[in-house]
């Protein structure tokens, strides 16, 4: 058995679909234009090129994008001064700066002075501690993907049994919440887990976020089980090249899994079409107008 690719690209391309649609929508019956505005410190080459997709998928979107970019010097009031000037503008429904910052500046104070209703990234401890108190929040962009696809392949998800591989802020901690909500049994490892492999060998979704190439093994993985690769590892090939990897070993493991996201063109794209679509539903709360179905959970 040869596992079901999960194609993240086209799954991002029908959510920025539904993206525009609803914008057109905003537009058309209220007035409203959806506005995303990204914040940049600094000259980080791999930021510089995420940011300037970001603002191209705002555009084509139908919505309005606003980029901030500052130098890398700088200081934390000056960040803090424009963030406080984008909470209070009404064009701006979504706003998000892009990490990671310089080293001199307070990463959680930058986050946490982020309107929770504007912050679009999901990160502020408002938005986290509401996911993890089943209430409604901004839901960080990468698990909220990785819910989306996993309802697609797997339809109801409840009753089965999840094992998240990764405790971080961004991805593994907000990818249990989500999946407990739709009553799986849901258990989070890391990479000090004792037993892994056998953890592993007992799920039927598997979500990799520990951030290690290749990490998972093919024989690890339950038959049948859906597995969700969001690592992305750039690893040497022995001829002086890089090639980008996932955190589980994609050859091993697709002759094993029901169905598998490949790095990339797994859950990668699903990012960015998540943001976008935590815009407009942040953009429809901000008016009290009802949430876009399908761009949210």
């Amino acid at each position: 058995m040869t596992a079901q690719i999960i194609d993240g690209k086209n799954f991002a391309v029908a959510l920025r679909e539904k993206v525009a649609e609803h914008t057109s929508y905003l537009k058309e019956k209220h007035n409203i234009t959806p506005g995303l505005a990204v914040v940049l410190v600094g000259e980080d080459p791999a930021s510089q090129v995420y940011v300037r997709s970001k603002g191209k998928q705002t555009i084509e979107a139908g919505m309005n994008s606003y980029e901030y970019k500052l130098s890398a010097d700088t200081s934390e009031t000056e960040l803090l001064t424009l963030i406080n000037q984008l909470n209070a503008d009404t064009n701006v429904h979504g706003i998000l700066v892009q990490l990671p910052l310089p080293e001199h500046l307070d990463e959680a104070l930058v986050i946490n002075a982020i309107d929770p209703a504007k912050d679009v990234d999901g990160f502020h401890i408002s938005n986290a501690g509401l996911l993890a108190t089943g209430q409604k929040a901004m839901v960080p962009c990468t698990p909220l993907g990785c819910l989306m696809m996993l309802r697609e392949y797997c339809g109801s998800l409840s009753g089965l049994n999840a094992v998240v591989v990764g405790r971080s802020n961004i991805v593994g901690k907000p990818m249990a919440q989500l999946l407990l909500k739709e009553s799986c049994t849901v258990t989070i490892a890391h990479s000090r887990t004792r037993n892994l492999p056998e953890l592993v060998g007992g799920a039927d979704i598997v979500v990799a976020a520990v951030g290690q190439p290749l990490f998972i093994k093919g024989e690890w993985i339950k038959p049948g089980a859906t597995v969700i690769d969001v690592g992305i590892n750039r690893i040497e090939q022995g001829d002086g090249m890089t090639r980008l990897v996932g955190d589980v070993d994609f050859e091993t493991a697709r002759e094993v899994a029901g169905a598998i996201t490949p790095v990339p063109g797994g859950v990668g794209p699903m990012t960015i079409a998540c943001l976008l679509a935590n815009t407009v539903t942040a953009c429809c709360r901000s008016y009290s107008l009802p949430e876009p179905q399908g761009l949210t959970v």
